[in-house]
């Protein structure tokens, strides 16, 4: 085995803009940056969900792998076909990178739910250890009979960034969104809770890629002309950095109606620049969010979502709430993990588990 030598499969390109993506790809170029070999695989193939097809890039992929290797395996993988891992076990140092369980995904069906969870849990068995991203997922693992003495938590690292300054003055407030518009995500709850918020000033814009499930984009872009919100909810598709950057910079509060995350990185880079936090009691969330820098209400629940966001927009009230909020995020912001110390628990990880 090569001392500082890693194979790392992923789904697809690894410049996808994801949060799961974008951890994997900083971590790959911080290990690359302290000495490591890191060959990354990108997988043709639809996953997570099993298919000939992808199974068959998993296969080829493996197997070209020389004895002895480490492997970095994310977890999008582990769903296709995991009698293929269990042959490698023995040949290869296998380890699997968790950012939420696949059948925790939101909108499917019960059968494949089912079906999801054998497959994971039938690729766990066979690695030689777990890292995942929240000590929240880390408990979760133990539903698929993962020991805590073969699981590592290594959350991520965020980047130092400017305050943002929020809207003129005049203006009202900016809400910000951002987020893959995919059911998990909860931007139909959003539109909901937003409609019975007509009467109140504010705007929203919505930054995430409406291409991943474009049925579920199509319904909720077509929500909000029901619910009358054009205008004044604005989705923009997904963004470069530095577009992302103009938005937090204008933002007033940052929003993520998730039903579910593993962290929620995009609450940590919010976070990061100072803003107040609606957002959902959904997965890992309240171990990322601190509580006194926002508002979590029960995923799910257009209602509740509905009078959180109104804490903040209220006038005088709202105004105070977010100067509140602003100043215990900033506080926060201090604090967090920065990316070179999050790559250096993951060479800690990948060391001690092979």
């Amino acid at each position: 085995m090569s001392a500082l030598g890693l194979h790392v499969l992923v789904p697809g390109p690894l410049d996808q803009r994801t949060g799961g993506y974008i951890y994997d790809a900083r971590m790959v170029q911080g290990l690359r940056t302290r000495g490591w070999h890191v060959e990354v695989h990108s997988l043709g193939g639809d996953f997570p969900l099993p298919n000939d097809d992808a199974c068959r890039n998993l296969v080829r992929a493996l197997t070209g792998i020389p004895d002895g290797s480490r492997v970095i395996l994310d977890g999008l993988t582990l769903g296709v076909c995991p009698d293929v891992l269990s042959k490698h076990r023995e040949r290869l140092s296998l380890v699997a990178l968790i950012h939420h369980p696949l059948s925790d995904e939101t909108g499917l069906s019960a059968d494949t739910r089912d079906l999801l969870m054998r497959h994971e849990s039938q690729s766990l068995s066979a690695v030689a250890g777990v890292v995942v991203t929240s000590r929240f997922t880390a408990d979760t693992l133990k539903r698929f009979g993962v020991s805590s003495g073969r699981v590592r938590v290594v959350t991520p690292g965020v980047d130092k960034a400017s305050f943002a300054e929020g809207p003129a003055s005049d203006a009202p407030p900016e809400l910000l969104v951002v987020g893959t518009v995919i059911p998990r995500k909860g931007h139909d709850v959003l539109v909901r809770a937003l409609a019975s918020l007509r009467q109140y000033r504010w705007h929203c814009v919505c930054a995430g890629s409406l291409v991943r499930d474009r049925s579920y984009a199509e319904r909720v872009v077509r929500s909000i002309e029901n619910s009358e919100l054009v205008g004044r909810v604005e989705f923009v598709g997904e963004c470069d950095s530095a577009q992302l950057d103009s938005f937090y910079r204008q933002a007033s509060v940052f929003v993520l109606p998730s039903h579910y995350e593993g962290y929620g990185m995009v609450l940590t880079e919010a976070l990061a620049r100072g803003l107040p936090i609606v957002s959902t009691t959904g997965g890992a969330i309240p171990d990322t969010v601190p509580r006194e820098t926002g508002l979590l209400v029960p995923p799910g629940n257009a209602g509740a979502l509905s009078a959180a966001i109104r804490t903040f927009i209220n006038g005088s009230e709202g105004t105070t709430m977010r100067t509140r909020c602003v100043e215990a995020a900033r506080r926060y912001a201090t604090t967090m993990q920065t990316w070179e110390s999050a790559v250096n628990q993951m060479e800690n990880a990948i060391t001690e588990l092979t």
